[in-house]
């Protein structure tokens, strides 16, 4: 049997089919990226929607909302601060205590005569025998921060470093849980700039101008701050004719200067005196060797200053075995007869 072959209208009917066919993949393809678009547009069905009216877009007509951090609302950055703001139940700014700069907000004293040191101060636990400790270097490490927060009793006074982004969280998370804040102001050390605090370090040999607008500068970078101690700063706290403008600025603006003795020559003593400065040195950086056995042992030796004057303040930094040796030795404290507050409770006050 003899099939004969029709060449012309086969390939006819197959050019058709498979142009149908290109076409119907066409279309499923525009289909399946029309439908991948209104999903990205409209979202899941039964979920919310969202408009995107492009044509006629709406215009910001009012500042971003407070960011939070917890349970504690901040005002924006950049938007002058008009009502208290509180952490918890501490206060965290008060509009009456800051004047609002272009730089951000600067603590002052209040028309009725009220300091952020008083205002900002931790309350503290009555005791013949005190001793106070500042935890230095919060801010930049969230996990060390965090560890620092959760493992130290609240009488721990907690200094910040001016440059992290979100400090203010963090600031205002450690008024909530009951500590006193001191801002870190980075001072020149002897072996500057090997050992380089910050772009806004302030310079012994400085023109004064130039070291008010560094001070500032670190000022205005969060609120609660109830003093202002060193970041390094050995050359500075050395140098009587530059650390005296900066201890007279930091005395108008109602605020304590801790020393923390990281300068054995430091002139901040006699200086802060002249400035009718309320003060405090420490005694000793407990983990200068960061070993537990060391810092045990500096512990006892800050009981020891204590019992003898009646008070006593260490300077510690935000390393782990620091926290923990801290932490411990804090357990006991009260049983063998002493209280431990914040660093306000000991400032000797400034003269009048």
């Amino acid at each position: 049997m003899t099939v004969s072959a029709e060449p012309g209208p086969t390939k006819a009917v197959h050019a058709r089919a498979l142009s149908a066919l290109a076409f119907a993949g066409s279309f499923v393809v525009c289909a399946l990226a029309v439908g991948a678009l209104a999903i990205t547009l409209l979202g899941r069905s039964g979920e919310p929607t969202v408009t995107l009216d492009l044509a006629n877009p709406s215009p910001i007509k009012a500042p971003a909302p407070p960011v939070r951090h917890g349970e504690i609302a901040l005002p924006p950055a950049g938007v002058p601060i008009t009502r208290p703001v509180y952490a918890g139940t501490a206060l965290l700014a008060d509009p009456a205590l800051i004047e609002n700069t272009a730089q951000g907000p600067m603590p002052r004293i209040a028309d009725d005569g009220r300091k952020p040191m008083t205002a900002y101060a931790a309350p503290a636990a009555a005791g013949k025998l005190k001793i106070a400790i500042v935890m230095s270097g919060l801010g930049l490490s969230a996990r060390a921060t965090q560890g620092a927060l959760d493992g130290l009793p609240a009488a721990i006074t907690l200094g910040f470093l001016p440059y992290a982004g979100d400090v203010g969280h963090w600031v205002a998370l450690a008024r909530a849980r009951g500590h006193e804040v001191v801002l870190q102001v980075p001072m020149e050390p002897f072996d500057f700039p090997e050992s380089d605090p910050g772009p806004h370090t302030l310079r012994a040999g400085q023109d004064e101008d130039a070291n008010r607008q560094r001070l500032a500068w670190a000022m205005t970078r969060f609120t609660g701050y109830a003093g202002v101690t060193n970041l390094l700063g050995q050359r500075f706290l050395s140098d009587a004719d530059a650390l005296a403008p900066a201890l007279t600025f930091l005395a108008r603006r109602g605020l304590y200067f801790y020393d923390d003795d990281a300068a054995p020559q430091s002139v901040a003593p006699t200086v802060g005196t002249q400035a009718g400065m309320a003060f405090a040195r420490g005694s000793a950086v407990l983990d200068t060797i960061g070993t537990a056995l060391e810092i045990d042992r500096q512990l006892s030796a800050l009981e020891a200053e204590a019992r003898q004057k009646g008070s006593a303040v260490g300077s510690a930094h935000l390393y782990p075995v620091s926290v923990a040796r801290i932490a411990a030795w804090a357990k006991g404290l009260e049983s063998r007869g002493f209280v431990l507050v914040p660093v306000s409770a000991i400032v000797t006050a400034p003269k009048q």
